[in-house]
């Protein structure tokens, strides 16, 4: 058996090997990192719930969700059902021509979930309901609210933040922040992105206040069509803003006749404790740009706006649309949102999302207590948390950050490093994670800060 075993792992790391060789060889140089010393990465095979598998044998705790894609598990078996038997029925239909059955269910309850839920109680004049731009990747579902902001307002200009990452289509670019993103193809970037400081929860107080005035007179001055914001920046470090600002945001976005569009990309589906982050303050946008965790797995993405701010900007088709794509509204991808919402809400993943994280964050604010070699700070909600490792003279602990990611790798666990300096360690697994798994991944990641 032993023998079987070791021949089994031999195999699969030959196979390991002839797959990254052929990536080296056959994939842009600028897409897979491969370590010289052959530490980084491992090649997935299977993966199922908060595990994964490699393809040498030897399984892993996921604690990125894949991205934040796996939010109920991953091969979720209901949603994996639907994929499989809308893949036998009909694999592809006609985007904006021919349309299918399940593209109407999903943008119906895309909009309950969004802009009618959010409308409940209010008087009439107030209710809405939302409508629907499919996309197949984050960046699209970004780039058809800014089309809409354009159209609606008349004003091509974007009110970002510092630290934004909404993808890294040539639209998407312009409200991306990081340099290392943007600085190759500015010669081709337009630039009507403009950026301003983000504040952060240790920001709260004068400081978040002269932010604010900063954006009234950039509102006031440019006359931006729109503010594009994360509620919560992802790989800009699990970077939290102070309560109250995203709703004095949305009063300044008003004052002055800019839509606020929330990019809840990696944030929405129950990520941070609630089904959108915009909840935790009672904020409704204009736009939402959904994506990641909206399928569980399939590459689709969705621009949801107002009934009447889309009707507004958008005209009433003529048999040719302004904003298309081949794959809009995919089958196979209506099917999976539909099952991944429904496992969401029936396991009622968003409340487990906040018990799990306030666990979490609780677990990571004693090692950060504990922690001698290096600063480390806790901040996030629910199930996107992150912990900020910084030297004792304030500097980003950069390379020892991506030493623990590599650690906890080799002891089977598997992490992602945020920030502009990849000093933040971020947590966002898939929301079916248990204590016990928490509990083995701080204690595992306690041994090796110490």
């Amino acid at each position: 058996m032993n023998a079987r075993r070791g021949k089994s792992g031999a195999d699969g790391r030959r196979k390991t090997r002839a797959i990254l060789q052929d990536l080296r060889r056959y994939e842009s140089r600028n897409i897979t990192f491969q370590d010289p010393d052959g530490s980084w990465p491992i090649v997935w095979k299977r993966a199922r719930g908060t595990r994964v598998w490699d393809e040498e044998g030897k399984e892993y705790l996921d604690l990125t969700a894949a991205f934040g894609v796996a939010a109920s598990g991953h091969a979720n078996s209901r949603v994996v059902r639907a994929g499989q038997r809308q893949l036998a029925e009909l694999p592809h239909a006609m985007g904006d021509v021919h349309p299918h059955a399940l593209k109407a269910s999903l943008a119906r309850e895309l909009s309950r979930l969004t802009f009618e839920r959010w409308s409940q109680g209010k008087p009439t004049a107030a209710s809405r309901h939302g409508k629907t731009i499919f996309c197949s990747s984050g960046f699209e579902a970004v780039e058809s609210a800014m089309k809409t902001a354009l159209r609606a307002t008349g004003r091509s200009g974007i009110l970002a933040f510092e630290g934004a990452y909404h993808g890294v289509g040539y639209g998407a670019l312009n409200a991306t922040h990081r340099p290392h993103f943007r600085e190759s193809f500015r010669s081709q970037l337009r630039e009507f992105g403009t950026f301003l400081p983000f504040p952060t929860e240790e920001d709260a107080g004068v400081r978040t206040r002269e932010i604010e005035k900063q954006i009234e007179k950039r509102l006031r001055e440019d006359r931006p069509g729109a503010v594009l914001v994360e509620p919560i920046q992802a790989r800009g470090g699990i970077r939290v803003p102070p309560q109250g600002f995203l709703r004095r945001l949305s009063r300044l976005c008003d004052r002055h006749g800019a839509l606020l569009i929330f990019d809840e990309i990696y944030t929405g589906f129950g990520r941070t404790g609630r089904w959108f982050a915009c909840e935790h303050e009672h904020v409704t946008p204009d736009l939402i740009c959904l994506g990641k965790a909206l399928a569980g797995g399939f590459p689709i993405s969705a621009c949801v706006g107002r009934s009447d701010l889309m009707d507004a900007a958008w005209p009433e088709s003529d048999g040719e649309a302004i904003h298309t794509s081949t794959f809009l509204g995919n089958p196979v991808g209506c099917a999976m949102a539909l099952a991944q919402i429904q496992e969401l809400r029936r396991r009622d993943l968003p409340a487990r999302s906040e018990s799990m994280g306030a666990f979490l964050s609780n677990q990571l604010h004693a090692l950060a207590k504990g922690c001698q070699s290096l600063e480390a700070t806790v901040r996030g909600r629910g199930l996107m948390m992150g912990l900020e490792l910084r030297r004792h003279d304030g500097t980003p602990a950069t390379a020892e950050s991506l030493a623990l990611v590599k650690k906890m790798l080799h002891s089977g666990f598997i992490l992602l490093p945020e920030g502009a300096f990849s000093e933040v360690l971020g947590f966002t697994p898939p929301l079916t994670i248990t204590l016990a798994e928490l509990r083995r991944t701080t204690r595992v990641l306690k041994s090796l800060l110490t």
